[in-house]
């Protein structure tokens, strides 16, 4: 019998998602095909795009459902700079909204444990919430320091966790009995830069991604959408396009990859 279907030994199926700005909806491609093949998730880690990807699944919304959200409540736009802006805006906007979808507020009333990471700006530390106010976690993964002023929670201020740890996966070492990673800032080389912002941007995805193998080392399955290193973390008109990269790079790793042929449920109950 299939271990993931095996009611008296259930396998414990972690998932981790990188952070990655508009990025990152790609997660929530990924996650609809592995929820459409009965895969489910234990425990889920994620920084910014991918602690709001992780947070959406484990309050019981569908990824096409989050998606549609994410896209009708303008929610991208709002963690967009504005243009021209002088000084650090607030994300603290954004509260608000996301609190419609999150009425408990509360990582404890969520259907699936999950762990948001952050760094403590004051102390240079990363910190990993699971409990508490879920919003203010969200926030604080997201908030992407020199545009965002720092979330304060506790009288600390954090900012994107992004910036330490960019794919964490640790939080599910040892809880979990398989891993499965999702990365959303493959680079594919380039012979040139067209403007200023594609080149900071490069440039930090290029420091980001520099602890990217080891981090990889730690999964069990690794599902890397290519392609998306073209999109800037704000283009936001592109939502819709990098979600069906991400699906099909789904579809293709459960067709392809073996270790996640294993935990594919039987589809006799389909026929």
């Amino acid at each position: 019998m299939n271990p993931n279907t095996d009611p008296n030994n259930p396998q414990k199926i972690g998932l981790a998602l990188s952070g990655g700005g508009i990025r990152g909806v790609a997660h929530l491609g990924v996650m609809q095909a592995l929820s459409d093949r009965g895969i489910e998730f234990s425990h889920i880690s994620g920084t910014s795009a991918g602690a709001i990807a992780a947070a959406f699944y484990a309050a019981g919304y569908e990824p096409k459902e989050a998606l549609k959200i994410i896209k009708d409540a303008h929610l991208l736009r709002l963690l967009r700079p504005s243009i021209g802006s002088t000084g650090l805006l607030s994300i603290l906007r954004v509260e608000d909204l996301l609190k419609e979808y999150f009425p408990d507020n509360d990582f404890d009333k969520l259907k699936i444990p999950i762990t948001v990471t952050a760094v403590d700006l004051g102390e240079g530390k990363l910190v990993y919430f699971n409990k508490g106010e879920l919003v203010k976690s969200l926030l604080a993964s997201c908030c992407l320091p020199g545009i965002f002023k720092p979330i304060i929670i506790n009288g600390h201020m954090f900012v994107d966790g992004g910036i330490l740890n960019n794919f964490p996966v640790e939080p599910l070492v040892g809880n979990c009995d398989m891993i499965i990673g999702v990365t959303c800032n493959h680079l594919a080389p380039v012979s040139e830069i067209h403007s200023f912002g594609q080149m900071v941007d490069r440039a930090a995805m290029l420091a980001i991604n520099s602890s990217l193998d080891n981090h990889k080392k730690l999964c069990d399955v690794v599902i890397e959408p290519h392609g998306l290193g073209t999109y800037g973390i704000f283009d936001t008109n592109y939502a819709e396009y990098i979600y069906m990269i991400g699906y099909e790079e789904g579809l293709k790793a459960l067709d392809g990859n073996e270790v996640l042929k294993t935990i594919l449920p039987s589809r006799k109950k389909d026929k």
